[in-house]
């Protein structure tokens, strides 16, 4: 099995839960065969969505997004909760990734790096709820952008004691759950697009 899949947490916090979130679940996702991409999207250069600025082209590290976005079939994001809902940051990602570029051939359709994906929603929090209301925002964003959204979803509560000194989970449950939305969205990655595995 050689699923094309693309972890990415909308956090570039050094500290963040949701980061060490997303090095695990791509580390599992690796033992069950899969090919990963772990994405940190501190490694893109990308301003505050302005149409203005738009018009005066389309910045680089957008395009490489959309790029990267569009080669892997499946996804699982870690998205942080502030204030009930999903980051800035991640909004700010998709709104970008999903804002069609004019006259190019490729990304003239703004909806292209996400339609038809496999997208798996986790989340950490240091709350009981674990970041659950972050993901009731973002599924129909993901909906909207015509992702198939993975049933399977997780939120980790009580971040701040679910992880060991090395970055790994410390109950078997919470890496069960997370083993869970990983095989899930493999799973059906492979039925969506079967040539892409």
């Amino acid at each position: 099995m050689h699923n094309q899949l693309l972890v990415f947490a909308g956090s570039t916090r050094q500290q963040s839960f949701n980061r060490r979130l997303a090095q695990v679940t791509a580390a599992m996702a690796r033992e069950a065969g899969a090919q990963v991409t772990l994405l940190e999207l501190s490694d893109f250069d990308i301003p505050m969505y302005n149409a203005d600025l738009e018009a005066h082209g389309t910045p680089a590290d957008v395009l490489r997004l959309k790029q990267i976005l569009w080669e892997h079939p499946a996804w699982i994001i870690c998205a942080p909760e502030y204030n009930g809902s999903y980051t800035a940051l991640l909004k700010n990602t998709i709104d970008w990734a999903s804002s069609p570029v004019k006259g190019d051939p490729d990304w003239q359709d703004g909806t292209r790096p996400f339609r038809g994906k496999v997208a798996g929603m986790l989340s950490a929090s240091p709350g009981a709820l674990g970041g659950l209301r972050s993901q009731s925002h973002l599924a129909p964003l993901l909906i909207n952008l015509e992702c198939w959204l993975a049933p399977q979803a997780f939120a980790l509560g009580h971040a701040g004691s679910a992880f060991d000194d090395h970055g790994a989970l410390v109950q078997p449950a919470h890496r069960d759950r997370v083993r869970a939305v990983v095989d899930q969205v493999l799973w059906a990655a492979g039925r969506l697009h079967p040539a892409a595995v």
